[in-house]
């Protein structure tokens, strides 16, 4: 039976090892947004220095675009984009030290595979609310790669942020399963 489940950023491994594929997960704390263009900016770094312009042991990643502020909070909108278009990268992160990441939509097998061999899990949330989303980030800072516009790396500080666990450390993957059950 899936249940709810509030956490504090930065994950431990730990403390998402007995999440199960549809449990609700409420995050508080820092996530790192990256998209396409900063997940190649990510493994040129780890490439180059071994490491990136945060810490990776337990961080979140949020593969989203947030827009500039607006209406008196820290960002306009943010909503996640498409999962798989990260996952060239997402193992290797994995490994480096992501818990988690957050997005929408089926990951590769590879993926799974890797969030079951590092004790990660992947995160969804729901596309087209990126206005609602953005009512759950108290704080948004740019960290690095201005260069990359609504792409540059940043730190949201979340509030009771909605995702459910569409991954988990054991390998289940929701998507595949409500595939398998239409079948």
């Amino acid at each position: 039976m899936a249940k709810t489940v509030s956490l504090t950023l930065p994950l431990t491994r730990e403390a998402v090892a007995d999440l199960e594929v549809g449990d609700e997960v409420l995050l508080s704390g820092p996530v790192y947004t990256m998209r396409d263009a900063g997940h190649k900016r990510a493994l040129e770094c780890l490439e180059d220095t071994g490491r990136l312009p945060f810490d990776l042991e337990g961080a979140t990643l949020f593969y989203a675009g947030p827009t500039p502020a607006a209406a008196g909070r820290p960002l306009g909108s943010v909503g996640p984009t498409t999962a798989s278009r990260m996952d060239f990268a997402a193992p290797q992160l994995f490994a480096a030290g992501i818990v988690a990441a957050i997005g929408k939509g089926k990951r590769s097998a590879e993926v799974v595979r890797a969030c079951q061999d590092t004790g990660s899990i992947y995160l969804c949330t729901i596309g087209g609310i990126a206005a609602l989303l953005a009512k759950s980030v108290t704080e948004s800072t740019l960290v690095a790669w201005e260069d990359l516009g609504t792409e540059a790396l940043r730190k949201l500080e979340l509030r009771d942020f909605p995702t459910y666990v569409a991954v988990d450390t054991k390998g289940n993957d929701l998507y595949r399963e409500i595939e398998a059950a239409a079948q």
